[in-house]
């Protein structure tokens, strides 16, 4: 008898009248929310401008969430096509399916069209989001929760992920699973954690901060992906994702050492964008036209002349208006005139 488990929701979806309202694209949506908010933070902090980020997103995350259906799709096509499927089925998003590699490809695409657009360096704008992607992970990765899906093996542990839930083909599954869509959120917020402390630290550049990013999160997915039984392509005992993690890591690895051995160190501020050099002339505009009027000198003070309080008897005209004491001098001569 299991007397510790973490229960799975009944239900992923709230209907709202007409209006199905599911939990899964709930969790997609403050991903995005979160990257963008934490990535805006990081760019202006890097000298960039407080609106690049979400106009860059604009053409990212759409991107993103095409490449990660169709890597889904593409991968897992025997779920949606064949014998007594129905390939509609691989439109419908909100029921679950999104591969993370084809999100980051195809978002790094999108990304790409959108900083041009906007004058700003692709590595430096990936250095800036690359704790929110991470995050945005961690967030939708309890859309799995909601629906049940992508549990890892049988397990006793209190922490297990109880399951009971019905397969589309009328199969009933009960018991007790590794929760792999926690302990990936749980790596993903570390994942975060360990880029900004390395970026701040490191003053981190071109793009490293980013491939950090994806080489951490592969060694997390490798095990979680590992520990995982719905059903997917093998090669040589390991599934497709494991593969693809081991190749994605070396690949950033070596864009890593690359990017540190060819640009190290990290872009000037002024250079990255545009926007942000704008927003500063029209700041220092502004506070010119504020300044407060009393602060000119006087026009009509002749260059050169000091102003002259009335009154101090310091000026040239209360030298005039004040008498002069008659010397011994001049009283001689006074009394020497005939009276």
């Amino acid at each position: 008898m299991d007397l510790a488990y973490i229960p799975s929701p009944s239900r992923g979806v709230l209907n709202l009248g007409p209006i199905p309202l599911r939990a899964y694209a709930f969790c997609i949506i403050i991903g995005v929310v979160v990257a963008v908010w934490l990535g805006s933070k990081r760019w202006v902090a890097r000298g960039g401008g407080r609106h690049t980020v979400g106009d860059i997103a604009v053409w990212a995350v759409p991107f993103g969430l095409v490449g990660g259906r169709l890597y889904h799709v593409i991968t897992d096509n025997q779920l949606y096509f064949g014998a007594g499927k129905h390939p509609i089925d691989a439109l419908k998003i909100w029921e679950g399916g999104l591969g993370i590699w084809g999100a980051i490809a195809f978002g790094a695409v999108g990304a790409w069209i959108g900083a041009r657009r906007r004058g700003v360096p692709l590595p430096a704008y990936a250095d800036a989001i690359a704790p929110g992607i991470v995050l945005a992970q961690a967030c939708g990765r309890w859309g799995n929760w909601f629906n049940q899906e992508l549990y890892g093996r049988p397990t006793t542990l209190p922490w297990g992920l109880k399951i009971d839930k019905t397969l589309p083909d009328g199969t009933v599954v009960q018991g007790i699973y590794h929760p792999t869509f926690l302990y990936e959120s749980i790596w993903c917020v570390l994942v975060a954690v360990l880029v900004i402390w390395a970026d701040k630290r490191f003053n981190l550049g071109h793009g490293r901060a980013f491939w950090l990013y994806v080489a951490a999160y592969t060694v997390g997915r490798f095990w979680t992906e590992w520990l995982r039984i719905d059903e997917a392509h093998r090669f040589f005992g390991l599934r497709l994702n494991d593969w693809t993690a081991i190749l994605v890591f070396l690949g950033s690895i070596a864009a890593f050492v690359l990017s540190a051995k060819l640009r190290p160190g990290r872009e000037d501020p002024d250079s990255i964008d545009p926007q942000a050099t704008a927003e500063r002339a029209e700041a220092a505009a502004a506070a010119a036209e504020s300044a407060p009027a009393d602060s000119a000198p006087a026009k009509d003070t002749p260059a050169g002349d000091a102003p002259v309080e009335s009154g101090s008897g310091e000026g040239p005209a209360d030298a005039a208006a004040e008498p002069v004491p008659d010397t011994p001098a001049k009283l001689a001569k006074d009394s020497e005139k005939p009276s």
